[in-house]
């Protein structure tokens, strides 16, 4: 499976899936969330969606406003989110496992 780049910003919103991953979300949701402005976010969830990662729908709530676009993920898109976290995980465990040699003190 071909997957987008991983820019922070995409790790950001991806992130916010983890909890509830077939969850319907919309973007104004994401962008409270994630701090992102629409500017970067929609372009993150269009590609997303385009790697089959992201489902999309529009939503009708009521007369006289207008349709809203939701997000959630793919099966595809559930399984990068659930790799993509457990090796940062991993990554952040070996990190604290780190040896880091003390400081001398002395003067060079």
């Amino acid at each position: 499976m071909k997957t987008p780049r991983l820019s922070p910003q995409t790790l950001r919103v991806l992130e916010r899936f983890v909890e509830r991953p077939t969850a319907w979300r919309y973007g104004y949701e994401l962008s409270r969330e994630t701090g992102l402005k629409s500017g970067t976010l929609y372009p993150i969830l269009m590609r997303l969606a385009k790697y089959s990662l992201l489902e999309t729908k529009w939503v009708t709530t009521e007369d006289g406003v207008p349709p809203r676009h939701t997000y959630r993920l793919t099966p595809n898109g559930v399984e990068l989110v659930r790799s993509t976290f457990a090796n940062s995980r991993a990554s952040a465990r070996s990190a604290l496992k780190v040896r880091r040699p003390a400081f001398s003190g002395g003067k060079a």
